[in-house]
């Protein structure tokens, strides 16, 4: 019978008749009874389910005749009441405090606090697939990388000194080949390391003496013009050891390309 009045937005019948069930409901002691309290149950949550709907319908639509109505009652706008004075009001026929009332009325909401909406809410949200098995891979990959690096250049660097000394061995033979040959015809230094087509070459040349002379196995010294000779070392009777603990002196030689050509 008071449906319609119940489903009214503004009205409280439908609380107070929850409240009523449940003051009666402690007195229910035949089955009739707790029946009834079901069937009363069941005819408030349909309406309960109705009041919701037609809630949220007002709620997403919004009437402007409505909210303007209600800004100027607010704003102190009396409908029955003929402003005579509406020429002396600064803002026509409303109040003079009409805008500053609205202002600090609507400052209070401004002042609250931002609310956070969470994107996930109360969703139950999937587990992300796990991706450990790639980065254990591509961590694997990375050190296998960084330890071949230093690898390579350990492999590198043996490589260079290994052709170095096997460069020096060869220059050793070739001039202990020509000094067996003509042992009384001194070596030119110059004619030994230069290469008439090859300034990098050249220089590479005197890289290699340099070795010879460091490690006693050749000497230079200078002719009767200044300029050097070369010859390898000769071995005494104590031994190549002894030969080579003698005192060495090394020298720096300077050579551009244009003393070069």
């Amino acid at each position: 019978e008071n449906r319609e009045a119940m489903l009214n937005a503004r009205s409280n019948r439908l609380t107070e008749a929850l409240e009523e069930a449940n003051a009666l409901f402690d007195g229910v002691c035949r089955a009739r009874e707790a029946a009834l309290d079901a069937q009363f149950l069941v005819l408030a949550s349909n309406i309960g389910k109705e009041k919701a709907n037609e809630l949220h319908s007002e709620m997403s639509a919004f009437d402007s005749t409505a909210f303007a109505e209600d800004l100027l009652t607010f704003m102190g706008i009396n409908r029955t009441e003929e402003a005579d004075d509406s020429e002396d009001s600064p803002g026509g026929f409303l109040p003079r405090d009409a805008w500053k009332k609205m202002g600090e009325e609507a400052l209070k909401y401004f002042k609250r606090a931002p609310v956070f909406h969470y994107m996930l809410g109360s969703f139950k949200s999937e587990p992300p697939v796990p991706k450990q098995r790639i980065e254990r891979q591509k961590k694997a990959s990375r050190g296998k990388a960084e330890q071949a690096m230093p690898a390579q250049l350990k492999k590198m660097e043996e490589s260079h000194q290994e052709a170095t000394e096997k460069e020096v061995e060869r220059i050793l033979r070739i001039l202990q080949t020509h000094f067996e040959n003509d042992p009384d015809t001194p070596i030119s230094f110059f004619d030994f390391v230069i290469d008439p087509n090859s300034f990098a070459h050249t220089v590479e040349n005197m890289f290699h003496v340099s070795f010879l002379i460091r490690d006693g196995l050749a000497r230079i010294k200078l002719d009767e013009d200044e300029l050097p000779i070369i010859e390898p070392t000769k071995p005494s009777g104590g031994g190549e050891e002894e030969s080579r603990a003698g005192p060495r002196n090394q020298v720096i030689i300077r050579l551009d390309q244009r003393e070069w050509k």
